[in-house]
Formats: C-alpha cells, sequence, structure tokens
C-alpha cells in the first residue's frame, strides 16, 4: 500500500479531470493509495482545504504559506492558532523559492524561520519547499534548530550535496514524478543515494504528473508510477517500496491516524 506524502487536494481542477473528490479518492484507493497528505499553500485558504477533506480519514492535512503565496508579512500569530490544531500533522509547505519570486527574498526568509519556530514549538515536523535557495535554505534550517522538528524536503530537485546537508539534519528526502522525467538523470543519481529509511515519495498533485501521464492533471493515483520508478533504481520490488515509504511517512508524521 502507497502513501502520497504531499498532494493538494483543494488544487484539483475536478470538472477537468471529469470526477468529483470521492471518485478522486476510489481511484487512489484502486491503485493501493492508503494515504494522503494535503498541504497547505496558504493561511487564508487551509480552513476550506482541511473543511474540504475532514470526512476522509484517509487524507491528513497540514498547515502553512508556501513562498510563492506569500502577499505580504506572515500573520505568525494565525499560523501558530491554525497549526496548533491536533488534526493538522504537519508545518508547511514553506521554504524559499528564488527561481520564480527573487524580489521577495527578504519576506520568504522571514516566513521560513517564523514556520520553523512555530513547528518547533509544537512539535509538528516541517514540510520545506527549496528553489534555486538551497544554501540559504539549510543555512535557515540549521541556525534555527529545524532539526529539533524535523520534516521533509518534499519535490525534491536539488543535488545530492544538499539531500546529504538534508539528511544530516535528520531529514527526510521526497521525490515526485519529475524524476520519471527524459531530462531528470541527475535527479535519478541522487535517488540511488537517498537511503531508503529516509526516502517518501509524492505526487504533489495536480502538478508534475509522472510519465506514462505526463500532459494530464496529476492525482494521488498516479504516485505508483513514482514508487515504480524509484524500486526501478533502487533495486527493490515495488512492494517493497510502498512497504519502505509508508513505514517512513508514518514515522515522520506520528500524529498521522493509519487509515484502515
Amino acid at each position: 500500500m502507497f502513501v502520497d506524502s504531499h498532494c493538494h487536494l483543494d488544487r484539483l481542477e475536478l470538472e477537468k479531470l471529469g470526477m468529483d473528490l470521492p471518485a478522486v479518492l476510489q481511484a487512489a484507493k484502486a491503485q493501493q493509495v492508503e494515504h494522503m497528505l494535503c498541504v497547505s499553500v496558504s493561511l487564508a485558504d487551509f480552513p476550506a482545504m482541511a473543511a474540504l477533506v475532514q470526512n476522509y480519514p484517509q487524507v491528513s492535512v497540514s498547515c502553512g504559506e508556501h513562498p510563492l503565496h506569500q502577499t505580504d508579512v506572515l500573520d505568525v500569530a494565525l499560523l501558530q492558532q491554525l497549526a496548533a490544531d491536533p488534526k493538522v500533522v504537519a508545518v508547511g509547505e514553506t521554504g524559499l523559492d528564488y527561481f520564480y519570486s527573487p524580489d521577495t527574498k527578504q519576506l520568504q526568509q522571514e516566513a521560513f524561520i517564523s514556520h520553523i519556530e512555530v513547528a518547533n514549538q509544537l512539535n509538528k515536523p516541517l514540510i520545506v519547499h527549496t528553489r534555486d535557495a538551497k544554501a540559504d535554505t539549510l543555512a535557515i534550517l540549521r541556525q534555527y534548530q529545524a532539526q529539533r522538528c524535523g520534516g521533509v524536503l518534499h519535490c525534491f530537485t536539488e543535488d545530492w550535496e544538499t539531500a546529504k546537508a538534508a539528511l544530516d539534519l535528520g531529514f527526510y528526502i521526497s521525490f515526485s514524478g519529475i524524476m520519471t522525467f527524459k531530462n531528470a538523470d541527475p535527479l535519478r543519481e541522487v535517488v540511488k543515494q537517498v537511503p531508503l529509511d529516509r526516502l517518501l515519495i509524492e505526487t504533489d498533485s495536480p502538478y508534475l504528473a509522472p510519465v506514462p501521464y505526463r500532459g494530464k492533471t496529476n492525482q494521488p493515483a498516479y504516485v505508483s508510477a513514482v514508487a515504480a520508478a524509484v524500486a526501478d533504481i533502487k533495486g527493490v520490488s515495488i512492494e517493497q517500496l510502498a512497504k519502505l515509504t509508508s513505514e517512513n511517512f508514518y514515522q515522520l508524521f506520528p500524529l498521522v491516524k493509519k487509515f484502515n
């Protein structure tokens, strides 16, 4: 059974998919996806996201504000209030993105630091996004003692040195459909080196559908394709890969109630 460790169910264009949310979750179940973590990108949108999935025990939620969805100074008090909810299993998605938004570096860094501080206060793991900002991401994680709460670098696209530094902080590394793309040979080399006990898989749906679904709207069911690609690279069976990555997920996110 698989776990999709990072998806955005509230961002799915259901009409485009020709499915409603129960159908999306049923499709995931048909592909042996037993649990999904629906990840917050906006504090303003968090209540609606949480309400959307509240009746589905196979879906957990995080709370945070993505650096590309941050339009003003982070409301730290609101983050702390929302993230303290017992149903929230992680803080984020947070981090730094200098690729799309280099002009807001200072704002992003301040928000990232606040997310780490809240995660440490609540003892909940961090979900970290980083793009074209690996040095600052690692420096801030170290300086603000993110190893205390732990977490994951999600949708990983950086080099082995970055992965190794995150692993040294006790973080996990999560791979998405990007590692199935034709031009992703360097990333597949990183997959080879990340230990199986620190590796997660995700869709980041509705974005980045893996081969053979590339060009389609991504959905949690497709995490099985990511798993198959990772298993092939690691030289293990897909059943072993599913078991190990699911165990890793529940280890990192202990507040998740396993769906049976």
